[in-house]
């Protein structure tokens, strides 16, 4: 299947101002990019690179004054929805591969040693896999209230979790929180959320903000806003 992504930023700088941008999916096994293309008013010069995740970046200068930045792609995508695994494992920590073992530590936004009391005391005393990950994400839709405008770029997973209120964003920080905090290495993912299906007149298309977490020796998709994997 075919699907069109792309965002536009406006910009005011008032100095040069160094800037990264991360708009462009990502390329896997079921998902490839099939055109894309940057229209930046005025021009700009992009460096092209990836991250330590395998994540495509744009480094660029915005120059003083007003900048448009328009990012827009074609994907081939599979059809198929993610796969689901009620019986699949949790791996004790000295089973984990090396490159999975950074998955489970607190990160800036994901304080899993803030919140790992609380962690425990919830989800401590269920069957380890797929079904206690599944209770993470169900006891984040069910006790954080969805809302713009209600969390910030300094937002943490602790914060939210004692509002009680975010966004998507918001409530992946939290399921992964909780996922680390239980030794269940769980990652944040983000990208564009299509408007597939939906009626016109439909808004613009958005970002939107999942987990992936690793069990039975592979990474797999569950998302704790809408309570689905």
């Amino acid at each position: 299947m075919q699907i069109r992504v792309g965002c536009e930023f406006r910009y005011e700088a008032t100095w040069p101002t160094p800037a990264v941008m991360q708009v462009q999916p990502h390329q896997v096994a079921d998902q490839r990019i099939l055109h894309e293309a940057w229209q930046l008013t005025p021009p700009l010069a992009l460096h092209s690179y990836f991250d330590l995740y395998g994540n495509t970046c744009q480094r660029m200068v915005i120059p003083p004054g007003n900048q448009v930045l328009n990012y827009d792609a074609t994907i081939e995508v599979s059809e198929s929805a993610d796969e689901v695994a009620p019986d699949a494992v949790q791996l004790p920590v000295e089973a984990l591969p090396d490159d999975v073992l950074l998955y489970t530590l607190p990160s800036r936004f994901c304080l899993s040693d803030v919140l790992s009391d609380m962690a425990w005391q919830l989800f401590g005393t269920m069957e380890p896999g797929w079904a206690r990950v599944q209770a993470i994400c169900d006891w984040v839709h069910s006790n954080i209230r969805f809302q713009y405008g209600t969390s910030n770029s300094l937002t943490t997973a602790a914060d939210v979790c004692a509002q009680g209120v975010g966004v998507c964003r918001d409530f992946a920080h939290l399921a992964v929180t909780f996922c680390r905090a239980l030794n269940i290495p769980a990652r944040y993912v983000f990208g564009y959320l299509p408007d597939i299906g939906v009626p016109p007149p439909d808004s613009p298309m958005d970002f939107c903000a999942w987990m992936e977490v690793y069990l039975a020796g592979r990474w797999w998709t569950f998302d704790p806003r809408n309570t689905v994997t």
